[in-house]
């Protein structure tokens, strides 16, 4: 006699959770200890989105983290973005950011792969026909 068949689902079938995705648009993190200027700029480099630096200097600097090197002190670690507006490609030491501020709109946000699956699923419930799960436009 077969055991009866249980209802299986992503969830259901999951092994190891997910890494939980926290929405960081908007924040602007505490910068007090060297630990936490770390952990934000690792932040920063992960976002899909524009982040403002405010520098020592009270010069402000908004872009796009694309590089970071972390070094032994903060004097040696950089974190590198493009400016908005510019092809420029600029370097700061983590020694010199007072603080930073999650600006841009994250364009990854909700674009996970269990949103298609569950656009796709609720396409077929509404009866449509010829659905596919298709990458959406970022902007």
């Amino acid at each position: 006699m077969s055991e009866p068949q249980r209802n299986l689902t992503a969830d259901a079938l999951e092994v190891a959770p997910a890494a939980a995705h926290h929405r960081i648009e908007g924040w602007v993190p505490e910068l007090a200890l060297e630990a936490e200027l770390r952990d934000a700029l690792e932040k920063a480099f992960d976002y899909r989105g524009d982040v403002t630096i405010t520098l020592k200097d009270g010069s402000r600097v908004e872009g796009y983290i694309f590089d970071r090197r972390n070094g032994a002190t903060l004097e040696t670690s950089v974190v590198r973005l493009i400016p908005q507006n510019s092809a420029q490609k600029l370097s700061i030491a983590y020694s010199d950011i007072a603080a930073l501020a999650f600006t841009g709109r994250d364009t990854a946000a909700g674009k996970s792969w269990e949103a298609w699956v569950r656009k796709y699923w609720e396409k077929k419930a509404a009866g449509e026909t010829h659905i596919a799960l298709e990458p959406e436009s970022l902007e």
